[in-house]
């Protein structure tokens, strides 16, 4: 079972739920892709993680932006339309019952099947892989106030230059390392350093700290760009709390008044010690107040999102 921001509710339901692949609906047991598919051979894809929240499906348009933007980056075609894709999503939630909360899904598209073992995309004989997890999973209720331990691990964000950590594609074997050191040391998740030493992320979730009623999160030269991060900078700002997009070092963080982490799945959730630094036993003001802000807007999004 997994730990920290992603500690979800079992629910046995999960073991029967109608998966979608290329707008084909088939039984999880029974749902596969060849071993020629470009995503299993190579990490050759983009994906997103998107939540049902009272029957909508939350902040989709910044999703599908983002998917797109990073299949452009890539050179590969989706093949479907935005208003396509989105009635599929709709189509596997309707299919598994699943109408209000409590349900996540995981978009993953691939540049399709090679016709051999090899990276050049030039070797891809169909159209691209696109399949729709969905499961019933919410956090576990104590999420919002269980306080995280942090662990900073030796890998870095990199260089664009290398492998871009702004795009969201299958290559996740740098967070994966990250993710394992970090359970290896007792952490729930690894805290990742860029390549100058400042603070970038951590491995699966977006990391703030408050100093002095200022909240501070990275430059975000060296993350993901983040939804959650996102609306949770747009909030604040809009509450009149000073954010800084910043570079920082840890010196920041372990003398930090508060520390919390931002992800689709959990939203915000508080951070309790980093490197065995303690900066606080429970929930801080600040955190409290940007979970309520960040619960008023996810409820404003699917109020006013339609659905195909």
């Amino acid at each position: 079972m997994t730990k920290g921001t992603h500690l979800y509710v079992a629910d046995d339901r999960n073991a029967s739920v109608l998966i979608d692949i290329n707008g084909e609906h088939f039984a999880r047991a029974d749902a596969k892709i060849s071993v020629f598919d470009s995503g299993f051979m190579l990490g050759d894809g983009v994906w997103e993680g998107i939540r049902l929240h009272h029957g909508r499906l939350a902040f989709l348009d910044r999703h599908l932006d983002r998917l797109w933007r990073g299949a452009k980056a890539i050179l590969m075609d989706i093949g479907i339309s935005r208003s396509e894709l989105e009635r599929r999503l709709y189509a596997v939630l309707d299919a598994n019952g699943m109408t209000d909360d409590g349900a996540h899904l995981r978009l993953m598209v691939t540049r399709g099947i090679r016709c051999t073992p090899y990276q050049d995309p030039r070797v891809v004989v169909t159209p691209a892989t696109i399949v729709i997890i969905p499961e019933w999973k919410e956090p576990a209720p104590e999420t919002a106030t269980r306080m995280l331990d942090l662990a900073t691990v030796h890998v870095r964000r990199g260089y664009p230059d290398v492998q871009d950590p702004m795009l969201n594609s299958h290559s996740k074997l740098n967070c994966i390392t990250a993710c394992i050191q970090a359970a290896q040391a007792g952490a729930d998740e690894g805290l990742m350093l860029d390549p100058h030493g400042f603070v970038a992320t951590c491995n699966s979730t977006h990391f703030f700290i408050v100093r002095d009623g200022e909240v501070w999160t990275s430059s975000g030269d060296y993350c993901l760009d983040g939804i959650t991060r996102a609306v949770v900078i747009e909030i604040a700002r809009s509450a009149g709390i000073t954010v800084r997009e910043r570079n920082f070092s840890l010196t920041h963080v372990y003398g930090a008044d508060e520390a919390f982490t931002t992800g689709t799945f959990a939203g915000v959730a508080p951070v309790g010690s980093v490197d065995g630094r303690v900066l606080g036993s429970q929930r801080g003001a600040m955190v409290e107040r940007l979970q309520q802000l960040y619960l008023a807007r996810l409820a404003e999004d699917v109020q006013g999102r339609a659905r195909p």
